[in-house]
């Protein structure tokens, strides 16, 4: 990082885990980058929940740091833009007064709703490949109206962190086309938003807690209102663009505006976020979705419930004596036991782990399914089963491009970023598997924070389009290419980890029932 010429913009991610913001120059450089903690909550199995106020706390804490890091004012700061996990719901009063902790994107309690939903075989679930998903907007807000009707009536408002986000930020209501056609529903082909499904549901009156201004990702939705701009110490009137889902952000922070690559968004879950000029129906993955990314364009999107948060679980529940140890060494704990793993053969040894500790997205689409590891013997020690969750993990991600593949959409190359980027060994793990070279831009670990921060450069005039704001800010580090031998080791691993769901499945959901 170091002084650079200005412009410069803001993005702020809020994300799984963290708020982060970063100040970045126009030709891409970082100069300023904080980060803040956030707690999520997990009343029951599968739910998780975390509260509104900490991630308004996270901007207050992270703006003023990048900028200082930056050494800059905020008056220096020509657009902002903020984006968020999805679908990430919140119930609040016009006036942005939350009424109860925000539903996270991960939570899957409203199963049957998402069931009801796609029992309609409405026209428009055609751009969700025919079935919903638990996470998403409609099936957690009829779960809201049979669970919490009052929490229901009294919400003015059903919207994703980050419309009341960009609301604290501008007092100007308005929702992502981002966000609305991959979570809500809406699609532009069909007219915009569900109405006619919202009749079958019987749910019409929630058009009228959705904001009616729904706007592109970049396209601005207003400017920094002065209550705002004093508790992040930004310049009142800024311009603020709309921004959208964080995997997204981190899609255009990878350099995936060219159709035929796939952003792989490493993180507590992994998004595959595939690129293309035309509408592909017939996946099992989330779409098509129209216009969600950049106009004209289709994002086939892909992912896991759970792959980095699996490592944490480990990592936190099992490894704590080798963590510790590594640690008061002032070693990386991950590091240290990727290290350890990477001594272990290709297979582990015979473990086979299926990655559903949160359920299946795609292209299963289970929120019942579990997770399970198999193939254990006295043999087996903590590096085998570290290896064979990164492997078990990486598996999913062949099993989401396999499934595109047998739909017609062929991946021309791996675009990965995200926290989980960090492991070597992953990445490593990612290639062999799936036989698909990996490319790292730059800002591997920044990506959402970049994409979100070229946000803000369109909405602020300072390029014509996202592409042409990705050609200027981001650029590609390194290439990982697969190893032929360990590849031909994982066919008949995978083989056995894509076996391992059908003979598990109605003892995963008598399980998962009985809750």
């Amino acid at each position: 990082m170091g002084p650079a010429n200005g412009p410069f913009v803001l993005g702020i991610d809020t994300g799984s885990q963290s708020v982060r913001a970063g100040i970045f120059a126009l030709d891409g450089t970082l100069l300023g980058v904080a980060a803040h903690s956030c707690e999520t909550f997990y009343p029951r199995v599968t739910w998780a929940e975390q509260d509104a106020a900490e991630w308004w706390k996270g901007l207050r804490i992270t703006v003023p740091a990048a900028l200082a890091q930056a050494g800059l004012r905020g008056g220096d700061v020509a657009a902002l833009s903020v984006d968020g996990t999805s679908c990430t719901v919140v119930c609040c009063d016009r006036d942005g007064t939350v009424l109860r902790p925000a539903i996270m994107w991960m939570d899957q309690r409203a199963f049957s709703e998402a069931r009801r939903v796609s029992l309609t075989q409405d026209p428009v679930l055609q751009y969700v490949s025919g079935h919903e998903s638990p996470e998403w907007m409609i099936p957690k807000a009829l779960w809201l109206k049979a669970n919490e009707p009052e929490i229901y009536e009294a919400s003015d408002l059903i919207v994703e962190g980050t419309d009341w986000l960009t609301f604290r930020l501008t007092g100007e209501w308005t929702a992502s086309l981002c966000n609305a056609t991959a979570k809500w529903n809406y699609a532009r082909p069909a007219g915009g938003y569900p109405v006619g499904l919202l009749e079958t549901l019987s749910a019409s009156e929630l058009l009228d807690k959705w904001p009616r201004e729904v706007l592109p990702l970049g396209a601005p939705a207003g400017e920094l209102c002065a209550a705002a701009a004093a508790e992040l110490g930004l310049q009142a009137g800024t311009p603020v663009a709309r921004g959208g889902i964080d995997a997204y952000s981190a899609t255009l922070g990878s350099g995936v505006v060219v159709p035929g690559r796939m952003a792989m968004v490493m993180g507590s879950s992994t998004c595959h976020m595939a690129l293309s000029d035309q509408a592909i129906f017939g996946s099992h993955v989330w779409g098509p979705y129209p216009d969600a990314l950049m106009d004209g364009t289709w994002i086939l999107e892909g992912g896991q419930t759970a792959t980095g948060s699996i490592i944490a679980w480990l990592a936190d529940n099992f490894a704590c004596r080798e963590t510790a140890e590594a640690c008061r060494r002032g070693e990386d704990a991950y590091a240290y036991l990727d290290a350890q793993a990477a001594e272990i053969a290709p297979g582990a040894e015979g473990l086979v782990v299926l990655d559903y500790w949160q359920g299946n997205r795609t292209p299963l689409r289970d929120p019942l399914a579990r997770g399970a590891i198999w193939g254990l013997s006295l043999r087996h020690s903590l590096p085998h089963v570290w290896r064979a969750v990164l492997e078990g993990t990486a598996m999913g991600s062949r099993h989401i491009i396999e499934d595109l593949a047998e739909a017609g959409f062929a991946v021309k190359g791996l675009y990965a970023c995200g926290g989980g980027a960090r492991s070597e060994l992953w990445l490593q793990i990612h290639a062999d598997i799936t036989g698909i070279p990996l490319y790292l831009p730059t800002l591997t670990y920044e990506a959402s924070v970049l994409g979100t921060a070229m946000c803000a450069a369109v909405g602020g005039g300072h390029f014509p389009d996202l592409k042409s704001a990705a050609g200027a800010m981001v650029s590609i580090a390194r290439q990982i290419d697969p190893n032929p031998a360990n590849h031909g080791v994982y066919r008949d691993l995978y083989s056995h980890y894509i076996a391992t769901y059908p003979a598990l499945r109605d003892l995963m959901h008598e399980v998962a029932r009985e809750e």
